[in-house]
């Protein structure tokens, strides 16, 4: 039987099987410990008509929950602005950061399930990386994820996901996330 101490995400063994092999020969690196790898990754439910239903930032933090396998944190406005109608403190988002094993099953859940479920998708930009070896992308649509349960839900969420690397530089860390099969759009199309 299979205790769960022996269980390891198969992301997080195929960077230790041939990924790193792969990455310090690509870039030459001499020791091991300048291999990039994954270092987080940062969900974030942004709920604007939180201001108008409060319900809503509910529905955004259990939905968050679902999809992350962690408890999502209400996130709260630190100034007030009144042509926004928000007062300081008011809840307007949710967010997670997963590190370690949750973040290697997130991963894969997004490469392998998400992301080809997502309408007329053709590839995820090459150019949203910042300069640092970080990654970020959007989602206009919670559902994409199989832990959603698309009877249940009350309104459409949009979410960013923000992919971060050791790597100094984006050609690094863009490698890294293509030797994880990320679909990355080719140039010119």
């Amino acid at each position: 039987m299979l205790d769960a101490t022996d269980y390891t995400p198969r992301l997080k063994a195929l960077f230790g099987s041939t990924i790193k092999a792969a990455m310090k020969e690509e870039f030459s690196y001499k020791n091991d410990m300048q291999i990039p790898r994954l270092d987080k990754i940062v969900l974030n439910m942004g709920v604007g008509d939180a201001v108008k239903d409060t319900k809503k930032i509910k529905h955004a933090e259990e939905a968050l929950t679902l999809i992350a396998g962690q408890k999502a944190v209400v996130t709260k406005a630190k100034n007030s602005i009144a042509g926004f109608r928000v007062r300081e403190d008011m809840p307007l988002g949710t967010k997670v950061t997963l590190r370690g094993d949750r973040m290697y099953e997130f991963l894969d859940r997004l490469i392998t399930i998400a992301l080809p479920r997502v309408r007329d998708f053709r590839g995820v930009k090459e150019t949203s990386f910042d300069g640092r070896g970080n990654y970020a992308m959007g989602l206009k649509e919670h559902i994409v994820f199989p832990e959603i349960d698309f009877d249940k839900v009350v309104d459409m969420l949009g979410m960013d996901i923000i992919i971060c690397t050791t790597a100094d530089t984006d050609a690094e860390a863009k490698a890294l996330l293509g030797h994880f099969n990320m679909p990355f759009t080719k140039q010119g199309s």
